[in-house]
């Protein structure tokens, strides 16, 4: 099964009173698909999944899940901890209809990079979907080397990787030249999205697609068709929009702009996380604003 294309790490929108919002979360999930995502991704850190009830977790994987079926879209399930056995246990549980489960690196304990390739070794061969290997070190304290990512990608049952490693790195321009050919990698990190489709990449998986579907599905078409001045375009562009959406932890300021266009019930987020500031979400309303998408079928010229 191959992972091209925009994914969207869709938010968990709550009621103002913290509950969650299930008919918002729903209407999300096809809006981003009626407007050229590949696919969903439910549970993923956008997602708040640390505060959420299991009875939440399974109720999201559902809504997404039946989004994706009447789409014939993707769903990857975001799933996995530190421990290798209670992941393993988690993977059992995933509702049947994921694709793939996005799994992330062990984090805190910091395990030897031998050890990270064991403990998805077990995953991979336990889990009845393929697992992308969620590679993100600034939360995981976990760096990974050009030659631990590859021994990763030849794994049975390892699909790919979500790489948002915070910048266009020495492993990483080592390993996309290397990777297995059906190995997908999918760009983490959303101002660096441009620069690893244009050395590789396969897709995206992006929160700010959350503001701006079409613009993001734009961007990634045409960097994974032929890179040209139109990507090149799309991606400076939507620069700000990135910024400003990460201004704050995330999804803080994605909460407040979707909210403010009315398109969930509340920006309320669970602690630790606290609302966006005024000026934060001021700024990514404005920079959300400077964007027009036309509601024809998208080219690499949609944005403007």
């Amino acid at each position: 099964m191959s992972f091209t294309g925009l994914f969207v790490p869709l938010v968990t929108p709550f009621t103002a009173d913290g509950e969650l919002a299930a008919e918002a979360l729903e209407a999300l999930a096809h809006a981003v698909l009626d407007d050229g995502a590949a696919g969903i991704v439910a549970l993923g850190t956008t997602a708040e999944p640390a505060t959420l009830t299991a009875a939440e977790r399974r109720r999201i994987a559902e809504i997404c899940a039946g989004a994706c079926e009447q789409h014939g879209a993707q769903l990857i399930v975001g799933t996995g901890s530190n421990s290798t056995a209670g992941s393993i246990e988690a993977l059992t549980e995933l509702d049947p209809r994921a694709a793939a489960a996005l799994t992330v690196v062990p984090y805190y304990t910091r395990p030897s990079e031998d050890g990270v390739v064991e403990h998805f070794r077990r995953l991979a061969a336990a889990s009845p979907v393929p697992l992308i290997v969620y590679n993100v070190p600034c939360r995981t304290g976990r760096s990974l080397g050009a030659d631990t990512l590859g021994r990763l990608a030849r794994i049975p049952n390892v699909a790919g990787f979500k790489h948002p490693v915070g910048g266009i790195d020495e492993a990483t321009m080592d390993f996309l030249s290397t990777r297995p050919a059906d190995c997908a990698v999918l760009a983490g990190d959303d101002l660096y999205t441009a620069p690893l489709l244009a050395l590789g990449a396969t897709g995206a998986i992006l929160a700010s697609a959350t503001v701006a579907t079409r613009a993001y599905a734009d961007l990634v078409a045409s960097w994974c068709g032929s890179p040209d001045d139109d990507a090149r375009r799309l991606h400076h562009a939507l620069l700000p929009l990135s910024r400003a959406l990460f201004a704050e932890p995330n999804p803080a300021v994605i909460k407040a702009v979707l909210a403010a266009h009315g398109r969930i019930p509340s920006p309320h987020v669970r602690l630790p996380l606290l609302p966006a500031g005024s000026a934060a979400t001021a700024a990514a309303l404005d920079a959300a604003g400077s964007i027009r998408i036309r509601e024809a079928p998208a080219d690499a010229g949609s944005l403007v």
